[in-house]
Formats: structure tokens, sequence, C-alpha cells
């Protein structure tokens, strides 16, 4: 049974895309708004349910948030390939920086990995602000899978370094 995020009361959340734009425990600016930091957030979710949702095929989606939650497990993934050949937490934050330095694609341009679960943006503002959103969600995540990736003293940590070979949705990560 897939995991599914807790965040179903969004009447007081806005969206774009069709997508929650749901509070991060977050230091990096954007348009997030900030939670309380003894409060789950989606990325907290994510994490926390990535080495089980990562081997479904299909995700039956049960609420707006649950479309973040497959954004961010899919992009668990991409970082974790990415920090697959790094020995080391100093190489690994190198290669999850330079991740986070690349242009995010929102849905309608290409690159953007789920075509089809969110709705095409309507204006030129509301893409950037999903594309702000994501880039602030994305590097959140990438600082607090480092602490999972790797152990204290900066080496691999094998039991999630291990699911980087793992294919979420039958999605091909390059």
């Amino acid at each position: 049974m897939v995991y599914h995020s807790s965040f179903v009361d969004l009447e007081a959340v806005s969206k774009a895309c069709g997508c929650p734009l749901l509070p991060l425990k977050s230091h990096i600016k954007g348009p997030a708004p900030v939670s309380d930091p003894d409060k789950i957030d989606i990325v907290d979710e994510a994490i926390t349910f990535f080495r089980a949702n990562v081997f479904f095929k299909n995700f039956d989606i049960k609420s707006p948030s649950d479309k973040l939650l497959i954004y961010l497990t899919f992009y668990i993934n991409v970082a974790l390939k990415r920090l697959e050949g790094c020995r080391t937490l100093a190489v690994g934050t190198k290669a999850i920086i330079s991740l986070g330095l690349e242009k995010v694609p929102v849905p309608g341009e290409p690159g953007f990995p789920f075509p089809g679960l969110f709705a095409l943006p309507q204006s030129q503002d509301e893409a950037d602000l999903f594309r702000n959103y994501l880039k602030q969600i994305r590097e959140e995540t990438s600082g607090r899978l480092l602490s999972c990736a790797y152990r204290p003293n900066g080496t691999p940590n094998k039991w999630w370094l291990a699911f980087a070979k793992r294919k979420f949705m039958n999605i091909v990560v390059l």
C-alpha cells in the first residue's frame, strides 16, 4: 500500500499549477510559507516514506498533496542517483549543490518529469511562482537528504544509497 500525504485540509493553502504550496520548515528564501518547526512538513513526509513508496509503479492520488509527494519522491530518487558515486559527505554536498543549480522545469516545459500530473500554468507569474516553489522545496529536500545519505562521520549510508538503483513509477533517471 502506498503511503499518502497527511496534508489533506488545504482550504487556506494557495496553489500553483494545481499543486498546494505547503508550508516548509526552511531557512531557504522562496514563496513557501514558514511552517512550525515542531510539526512535520511535506519534505519530512517525502523522506520518511521514500524507501517504501519508491517500490511502487502506480501511485493512487487521494489529495493534491500527493502530487507534491510524488514529485519529491522522484526528486529524492534523482538526488540519490547523483550521490551514488560520492564517497564522502563533502563530495556529496558538491553534487547536490550542482543539482540545485540546474534549471527547474514546470509543467508544459521539456524535462518536466510528470506531464499531466500538474495543471499547465495559466500565466507567466504562476509559472514563476511554481518554479520558485519547486526550487525552494528541492533545495530543502537536498539538505535534509544529505543527513540521511551520509553518517555523522561523513561516510555513505548504504541503507539509503542502495535505493538509488530503484526506478520510481518506472521513470528512468538520467
